[in-house]
């Protein structure tokens, strides 16, 4: 991975950390890896690296606003946050790296998967793939009960709070709470981004632990269920928790691998079917 840290101003208050794997290629997809609800570049590890190397194409891993080296939160956060970020931060990334013309493969965890869901509903267009690993598309007391567990242990563990500032620095507290207090809050039993899943138009691959310990399967199975690909994939895999990229990397990245090439086959199939109808 180029170990560079960029930032990029996207609006008047905002800038966003990125970092390129590899050296963009505009006639291939690029890969765009959109971190967890308390994540970063630095905590997606080698997994970027390593899938982009197994696929052949580049990667672009950047930091949402209030997250790693991106702006600190100037305030708080909306329950409508991960749409905010499908609708307009994530856009304007885009935009502004001049990549408005790129086919995007979306890989995203956890909250960076449920964003990606968001992102490839609203542009269709633009987005040849998704890999969902351990997306939420609607609230589950798990998710809740794990994240008060997590809050407990955040301030009662002074190594657990030393850890995350290894990624969010200065900002912890506010990155930290800001996600905490947003899914624990009781405004947010009801919240619910399953009516994107429809619009979607590209193939899907779900991923989730069978011990994820905050979301159940019926994440995975609504994902596929509801949005329209008919190649759509749910993988679960067995002894497996919250982050199926680290803790089965191996598998999960032939199983992504397998996805794309048979995604790109079957694309094949159909120019092939078109062009010989065209000559007939």
């Amino acid at each position: 991975m180029n170990k560079t840290v960029k930032k990029i101003k996207v609006d008047h208050k905002v800038e966003l950390a990125y970092q390129w794997v590899g050296k963009l290629d505009q006639n291939k997809p690029l890969l765009l890896f959109l971190h967890e609800g308390l994540g970063s570049i630095a905590q997606f590890k080698n997994f970027p690296t390593k899938l982009c190397e197994t696929l052949g194409l580049t990667g672009l891993v950047y930091e949402r606003y209030g997250y790693g080296h991106s702006t600190q939160l100037h305030e708080n956060r909306t329950f409508d946050y991960l749409e905010v970020e499908g609708n307009y931060f994530l856009p304007k990334l885009i935009e502004k790296l001049g990549l408005e013309n790129q086919e995007l493969i979306l890989i995203g965890h956890s909250d960076g998967a449920s964003i990606a869901l968001i992102y490839a509903s609203l542009f269709p267009q633009k987005v040849k793939m998704i890999v969902s690993m351990a997306a939420h598309v609607f609230n589950e007391p798990i998710s809740v009960d794990s994240i008060n567990k997590l809050a407990f242990l955040y301030e009662n563990n002074p190594k657990l709070k030393k850890s995350f500032e290894k990624y969010h620095f200065e900002h912890t507290d506010s990155t930290f709470y800001a996600f905490a207090n947003t899914i624990t809050h009781p405004s947010f039993k009801n919240w619910n981004i399953e009516h994107y899943l429809p619009q979607i138009t590209a193939p899907i691959i779900a991923i989730q632990g069978f011990d994820d310990e905050y979301g159940t399967a019926k994440q995975v199975e609504s994902i596929v269920t509801n949005a329209q690909n008919k190649y759509n994939q749910n993988i679960m895999i067995p002894k497996c928790g919250h982050s199926p990229h680290l803790q089965k990397q191996s598998f999960v990245i032939k199983q992504i691998d397998d996805f794309y090439h048979s995604i790109n086959q079957l694309d094949l199939s159909l120019t092939i079917g078109i062009n010989s109808m065209y000559e007939q």
